[in-house]
């Protein structure tokens, strides 16, 4: 990765966290827990994928609904969060596949 990718990797986050400082105080709160609870035990592609602008683009339509962000996610942040990757292939996924083998089958 050279640093021109690294500096528009940094440019990009910097207005991604710019929209989300532009949503109200309660959405920022349930959007500041979605994105712990990914970086915990998200997706594998996070990083390089439409995940997180995705669920600010939902947050923006839900502000321009004049709705609650509970409206829109309910009261489980995990539940909202688990569905949203149930289909991927997660940080949780890998560690459990990691700690299920059996010892000395490392690599096989």
């Amino acid at each position: 990765m050279g640093i021109q990718e690294i500096l528009e990797g940094k440019k990009q986050w910097r207005a991604h966290m710019a929209r989300v400082k532009a949503l109200p105080p309660d959405y920022q709160i349930a959007y500041k827990e979605i994105q712990k609870y990914f970086f915990k035990v998200g997706p594998v592609d996070l990083p390089d994928g439409p995940l997180l602008s995705g669920i600010v683009d939902f947050f923006e339509e839900g502000v321009a609904a004049d709705k609650g962000v509970l409206e829109l996610i309910g009261n489980d942040v995990a539940a909202f969060c688990d569905d949203l990757v149930k289909d991927s292939r997660t940080y949780a996924d890998i560690y459990q596949e990691s700690i299920s083998r059996k010892p000395g089958t490392a690599g096989k």
